[in-house]
């Protein structure tokens, strides 16, 4: 099977696509001095137009992988992630205290989608 890379670089792509699951990664882009609310509502925007360019959706998604930099932040981060998932589509998650590679990320989250 063919392994499809969407806007390869050096360094990563924007998503790998294998056997008709989808692997990505989104980080706040836009304004990484943004609040936890803020940065989830970044990431999950990108990761809707990510799934979109790889012919899928939100409630596709299978797995995540969060990261997150403080636990004091879980609340706003869960609030935003369940208002985002349509009903009874929630992937399996995983969710870790991690340092981030910007000091002023507060979440990163790793994405496994079917297309």
């Amino acid at each position: 099977m063919e392994i499809k890379r969407i806007n390869p670089v050096p360094r990563w792509s924007d998503a790998t696509i294998y056997n008709g699951i989808i692997h990505f990664v989104e980080v706040p882009e836009s304004d990484t001095k943004a609040d936890m609310t803020g940065q989830m509502q970044q990431v999950l925007e990108q990761a809707e137009l990510s799934l979109q360019s790889a012919g899928s959706d939100k409630s596709r998604i299978l797995s995540v992988t969060i990261y997150v930099t403080n636990f004091a932040d879980l609340d706003a981060m869960n609030r935003v992630w369940e208002a985002w998932l349509p009903n009874d589509c929630a992937p399996s998650r995983a969710c870790l205290k991690v340092e981030l590679v910007d000091p002023d990320y507060k979440v990163e989250i790793a994405f496994v989608a079917a297309q």
